[in-house]
């Protein structure tokens, strides 16, 4: 499959083992369960001569001489099930045409998918261990509105890696130009190589999670808080009631946490960002690997936030919102939108240059950082009033908004500290809100609304006059910034 080109607008088949990849694993597993029963009673046969317990119901068909039919029945239910299978695959394929991607499926009721190269949000490969192991890998397509994203469950590794580069080169605004020559790779290359090849980005581009880090921010979450909670209340119902049932009852919640920092640990793990020609490439996960391509144009909002107890050691949190969802959980078990599980200042400021580029230039960058680490007052926002404590009385100082050329950036919070930048391209529409109370104190808010998302943009509690002037410059360079944007074919001359 990848010795040709995929995007050639002709109809292709997906990966061989597609059918065992998606349900075959499942039928082998039941096939080895029955194996597993027929050997205990062969055993007892062979060695005392007699089956084993009545009740068995592999004794009770061998008694009353059904194994023949049993068998029968057997071999048959295999026959359907690889002759179901090999009918579901040939009747699986895609194409990639200079327009959309188009997939067909089905045998008795047919499926045809399509998704439009211009409405392209992010492309994510993910390999999960099995299919690591027999070299495949899942290519989704995320697409622009609900539900609307396009799979290809399995293709060849190598095929996959390829396929995202036609297409990242056709949705970039580049038709007639070949994609790049994909490079072969082996069995040993996809167990072993990491999500970025050194060759894709330049070192420079290259944001990564420190291992301590990691480990720091799963053990000051928020979940390891309710979970010291829920001890601490164990320990002392324990100990007022005498009672010690209750410390065996929590056994099974001790095991589900742990497996929980596992999992999210080790999902965690080789995690990188990086800059290539296409867009940023988000990539992690140490068993089973997932990384995807987000590209130019394609974020609507960036939210930089700091939890309590992460502010004694500096880290901080990013999200943004997507027109598009992957269905694959991202690092840490987050949903796809969390871009930076965790990372200090300079990590944040490398990875708002990749995510937000021509937008952060080191003027904005400088007062971004004053924006997260400020107390306010006079750092370069437009902070409220001192009449807003009534409404906001630790973060009056630091809840405020500032202007850079083509995007917005609103601060609030004093205790759980957070800034959100909008790019205006990207935004939809601006709105001001006065309440009874808002308007008693001379106050208005400010929110943009862009894609669904974990991103609010909203600020409250600003001065109105102020919120006015900002809501026409808002709007003012909406306006220019969408009409000068081409980052969505970031290719086209």
């Amino acid at each position: 499959m990848s010795s040709t080109r995929l995007a050639d607008g002709e109809w292709h088949r997906l990966h061989p083992a597609t059918p065992l990849l998606k349900g075959g694993i499942a039928l082998i597993a039941i096939l080895g369960v029955i194996i597993v029963n027929l050997r205990d009673v062969l055993i007892n046969i062979v060695f005392s001569g007699n089956p084993g317990d009545e009740y068995d119901p592999f004794v009770w068909i061998l008694e009353h001489d059904f194994a023949g039919l049993i068998l029968l029945g057997i071999v048959a239910g295999l026959l359907l099930f690889v002759a179901g299978f090999y009918i579901s695959w040939r009747m699986h394929t895609f194409r990639i045409t200079d327009e959309q991607v188009e997939v067909r499926s089905g045998v008795l009721f047919r499926t045809n998918r399509r998704g439009r190269l211009d409405r392209i949000q992010g492309i994510n490969i993910v390999r999960p261990f099995v299919a690591r192991l027999i070299g495949a890998a899942r290519l989704e397509i995320s697409v622009a509105g609900q539900d609307a994203n396009v799979q290809l469950a399995y293709l060849g590794s190598s095929a996959a890696d390829e396929l995202r580069r036609e297409i990242l080169l056709l949705a970039s605004g580049t038709k007639s130009e070949a994609a790049e020559a994909s490079t072969s790779s082996t069995l040993l290359d996809d167990l072993l190589a990491p999500e970025l090849s050194p060759d894709a980005a330049p070192p420079e581009s290259v944001v990564q999670m420190h291992l301590g880090r990691l480990i720091g921010s799963l053990l000051l979450s928020s979940f390891t808080v309710v979970l010291l909670a829920a001890v601490a209340g164990v320990i002392v119902v324990t100990a007022t009631t005498r009672e010690f049932f209750f410390l065996f009852g929590f056994v099974p919640a001790i095991i589900g946490m742990g497996s929980y920092y596992i999992s999210k640990f080790t999902k965690s793990l080789r995690y990188s960002i990086a800059g290539t020609p296409d867009g940023i490439r988000v990539g992690f996960g140490l068993l089973s690997t997932s990384n995807e391509t987000l590209p130019p144009g394609r974020i609507h909002a960036v939210q930089v936030s700091q939890p309590l107890f992460w502010r004694p050691a500096g880290w901080w949190e990013i999200k943004l919102n997507r027109a598009s969802h992957s269905s694959t959980k991202g690092a840490a078990g987050q949903a796809n939108t969390t871009i930076l599980p965790v990372g200090n200042l300079a990590d944040v400021r490398k990875v708002l240059e990749l995510v937000l580029p021509g937008l952060m230039d080191p003027e904005a960058i400088e007062l971004l950082e004053r924006g997260l680490t400020s107390k306010g007052g006079n750092d370069g926002f437009t902070n409220s009033p001192r009449r807003a404590r009534v409404l906001r009385w630790f973060s009056w100082r630091r809840n405020g908004f500032a202007l850079v050329p083509g995007a917005a950036l609103l601060r609030r919070g004093a205790i759980w500290r957070t800034l959100v930048v909008v790019p205006t391209a990207r935004m939809q529409s601006v709105a001001l809100y006065q309440g009874p109370l808002l308007r008693r104190l001379r106050l208005a808010g400010i929110r943009m609304h862009t894609v669904a998302g974990p991103v609010m943009p909203y600020l409250g509690a600003v001065d109105a006059d102020t919120a006015v002037q900002a809501f026409g410059d808002i709007a003012q360079s909406a306006v220019s910034s969408a009409s000068s944007d081409t980052s969505h074919r970031w290719r086209s001359s």
